[in-house]
């Protein structure tokens, strides 16, 4: 089984030549399932939102979209106004709920939540945030999975910080988030905020479950260059392979591979 996992595209802003070459190696790859893991736009305005629409119908299905801290009007007052009147309004109406898409096939259970916030009682809003409810409903669908299943969880900022990353995340409940969801069975966590890909070992538990985050297909790098990733699920392994556009051209810029449960 084959997924792709795309983030901080950043419609507005983006490397529109690697957009278009990740469109087309998409497209070939006839992957399983795609993930887009949040900031599909740079100031959440309807035009970025209409082009990430466009793109995201241009890539095959199924796919589970999350929105990112980019994803609601922030900049200038009547943006505001439409922030906190409407926040998740203009995603809403492109990609549907907000929180809790859910996505099953045998031998794969995706489920999702949004890490993202429309204000906080705190100076930066782009940070995340995990609910109880969240993590509670997130449990519930990890723990219904069948036996045997690959179990994913969607949010768009890593729920820990990433050793070395460019940026932070600081997400509120976040260490308790991820916590539950490796007592639930969680196989891999899949992110992107930070614009660089990483895989890494959540350590509570049996080690076992990873956090995955992708790069950007935007002009805002941080430290490589745009990209996404392909997993690969193996009866055995769980193969992450993160492609870079450089020379014109999508190649692999570096490789994990970690064993699965069982």
């Amino acid at each position: 089984m084959k997924l792709i996992q795309v983030s901080d595209i950043h419609f507005g802003g983006e490397n529109k030549e690697a957009v278009e070459a990740a469109t087309a190696w998409i497209i070939a790859a006839a992957p399983d399932l795609v993930i887009a893991a949040g900031d599909l736009t740079l100031d959440g305005k309807i035009p970025e939102f209409d082009a990430a629409a466009t793109w995201l119908q241009r890539l095959p299905d199924p796919q589970i979209v999350v929105p990112g801290n980019h994803d609601t009007p922030f900049v200038g007052p009547r943006e505001l106004w439409a922030r906190f009147a409407r926040g998740w309004g203009r995603f809403k109406d492109r990609f549907g709920d907000e929180d809790g898409a859910a996505w099953r096939t045998p031998g794969l259970t995706v489920a999702s939540l949004n890490s993202a916030r429309v204000a906080q009682i705190r100076w930066n809003w782009s940070k995340g945030a995990v609910s109880h409810g969240q993590v509670r409903r997130v449990v519930r669908e990890l723990e219904a999975a069948p036996a045997g299943d690959l179990k994913v969880v969607v949010c768009h900022h890593p729920l820990m910080e990433i050793l070395g990353g460019p940026m932070t995340a600081k997400v509120r409940g976040g260490v308790d988030a991820a916590n539950r969801f490796v007592q639930a069975g969680a196989d891999v966590i899949l992110s992107g905020h930070i614009h660089l890909p990483f895989v890494t070992a959540i350590p509570f538990g049996d080690g076992k479950t990873q956090a995955v985050g992708s790069g950007t297909l935007s002009h805002r790098e941080r430290g490589a260059a745009p990209g996404f990733n392909v997993i690969e699920i193996e009866p055995g392994c769980v193969r992450v392979a993160a492609m870079a556009y450089e020379r014109g051209r999508f190649d692999v810029w570096r490789t994990w591979a970690f064993d699965r449960r069982g």
